[in-house]
């Protein structure tokens, strides 16, 4: 199944994970913000690190996801990503 149609099912779920790990505003961005994505395809999430959050919070929420959605979840703060494309996928991403 795609991620954008599992995310759509389990976007409440989503949400729930993200508050529960040191993180806020929830986006996508990449193939499923698109609509390109195809099953086998990951999910981009963007997310906001709250102050004491760890790379431990960041892993938990990605293994937890993973295991919700059952697919790969790739999840980012706005400082992970490459600064050529930042303000592009900052414009563009989109809330959960």
């Amino acid at each position: 199944m795609r991620p954008s149609v599992v995310l759509d099912l389990k976007r409440a779920a989503v949400r729930e994970l993200v508050g529960r790990f040191q993180t806020t505003n929830p986006r996508v961005f990449g193939s499923v913000l698109y609509g390109t994505d195809q099953d086998g395809s990951d999910l981009d999430l963007l997310v906001d690190a709250l102050p004491g959050a760890t790379l431990f919070d960041l892993g938990g929420l990605q293994d937890e996801l993973e295991a919700l959605l059952g697919f790969r979840v790739d999840v980012l703060t706005p400082g992970d990503l490459p600064h050529k494309f930042r303000a592009k996928v900052l414009a563009e991403a989109r809330p959960i």
